[in-house]
């Protein structure tokens, strides 16, 4: 998931006027300081754990693919369970969170991460690989779509700089999982197992400062226990299926999504078909996800800003396509160029994020909007990095595919604009009502 600041955020979320001296609420006692801080630390080690387990695959894909005997199809299918399983197991995640609480379904999600991370190397064959992998991403899924919920709950002041540090927090985990595979691998002895299997250990990590938060039910601090209480009085039921921003979110959510899960699954290909050294494809498959850190904080804040967030959109588009022109016409000559304006281009995730607080005015809302956007998105994502493995094998190079992917660069653009409007998805609903 996915899936970003101080006054500016106040026309996103449902906070007081009183600034807090804390990150989740007013002047607290020790120990509810302590939970919050202890929050800012889960949220941060969830985020990096939200994407090594692909990342790190598409550094060893050709490895993978060689050690199962896997086909350019079956690979593309495998490049395609991520969205696959965000998209089935996100749509859960809100049922789970008001049966459970959204911190212990957050702290099942890390061990499920730990677990499929360790197993899908070893349990040997493509299946096996594929179940392990499905294990992992069900935990990521739950948590992308809980992480938006958790920072609204405790932070309804700071939606953007917490968006913006989770966001940044992501982006570091993906990139130094692209980065630093495949000579993990090589200093490991070489085998692809253990380059996939040593990302449990940092999963394993993130499972620690959930626990004692599985059982939190005390009260919130002031600010967030106001904005539950303005969020209980809301209608129930939001009929989200109505609003048209809704449904433009989930598009550009899913369009945007395409375009990662298709970068982190088969841009270090590209490059080492066009003969870069493995070793560098990695590190410019880094070098595309590590420009998230910093734009994942500058974006967000520019975003809470403006009254609409088109003009981000557009930006963003443009530097997609340049990039796949760049990838297209000399993928080798120029590779360090496509890699940095395909990472700019990427930042279209921590802008959905952000859009997704802006969007709601409840905390309902925003639970609603997240898991709708997300769940419809990420169904919308499953086809594209299939579709890619498919024309890859069939028209034996990457000018199809990177058509492909510039082709949709257009529509994430147009729905992008209609989903940056400034209205809320609780006034549509009300008003399509």
């Amino acid at each position: 998931m996915m899936g970003v600041m101080g006054a500016e955020d106040t026309a996103t979320t449902t906070s007081t006027t009183a600034r807090p001296t804390e990150p989740g609420g007013g002047p607290a006692n020790g120990t509810r300081a302590w939970t919050t801080r202890l929050f800012v630390v889960g949220i941060l080690l969830a985020a990096v754990n939200l994407r090594p387990a692909i990342t790190s695959l598409g550094a060893l894909l050709e490895e993978v693919r060689d050690g199962l005997g896997m086909s350019g199809s079956v690979a593309g299918l495998l490049t395609s369970v991520p969205p696959l399983c965000f998209a089935v197991f996100g749509v859960m995640a809100p049922r789970l969170a008001r049966r459970f609480g959204p911190p212990a379904v957050v702290c099942a999600g890390m061990v499920a991460i730990t677990a499929g991370l360790l197993i899908r190397p070893y349990v040997g064959g493509t299946a096996g690989f594929l179940a392990g992998s499905a294990l992992a991403l069900m935990g990521i899924a739950v948590s992308n779509v809980l992480m938006p919920v958790l920072v609204k709950r405790w932070f309804p002041d700071r939606v953007g700089s917490m968006t913006g540090l989770y966001s940044m927090a992501l982006a570091a985990g993906t990139s130094i999982a692209a980065a630093v595979t495949v000579p993990v691998t090589d200093a490991l002895g070489g085998g692809w197992q253990s380059g996939l299997g040593v990302w449990a250990g940092l999963a394993a990590v993130a499972v620690l400062p959930w626990l004692p938060l599985v059982r939190d039910r005390g009260p919130a601090p002031a600010p967030v226990a106001e904005a539950r209480a303005r969020a209980d009085r809301q209608p129930p039921a939001l009929r989200i299926t109505r609003s048209r921003t809704a449904w433009a979110l989930a598009v550009f959510f899913g369009l945007q999504a395409t375009a990662a899960y298709i970068t982190m699954g088969w841009m270090a290909q590209i490059f080492r078909d066009a003969g870069v050294p493995a070793g560098t494809a990695g590190l410019l498959l880094a070098v595309t996800m590590v420009m998230g850190v910093p734009l994942a904080f500058v974006i967000p804040r520019v975003a809470t800003r403006l009254p609409q967030q088109g003009p981000i959109v557009i930006a963003l588009g443009v530097c997609g396509l340049a990039g796949y022109a760049g990838l297209w016409a000399a993928p080798a000559g120029g590779a360090w160029a496509w890699a940095l304006l395909l990472g700019v281009s990427n930042c279209a995730f921590p802008l959905a994020l952000t859009m997704v607080g802006m969007r709601t005015r409840t905390g309902a809302g925003v639970v609603q909007l997240s898991a709708f956007a997300q769940s419809v998105g990420y169904l919308i994502s499953i086809p594209g990095p299939l579709l890619v493995g498919v024309l890859y094998q069939h028209s034996g190079g990457w000018g199809l595919p990177i058509a492909l992917m510039a082709g949709l660069m257009i529509p994430q653009m147009a729905v992008g604009v209609l989903a940056g409007r400034d209205r809320t998805v609780e006034d549509e609903a009300a008003t399509a009502g």
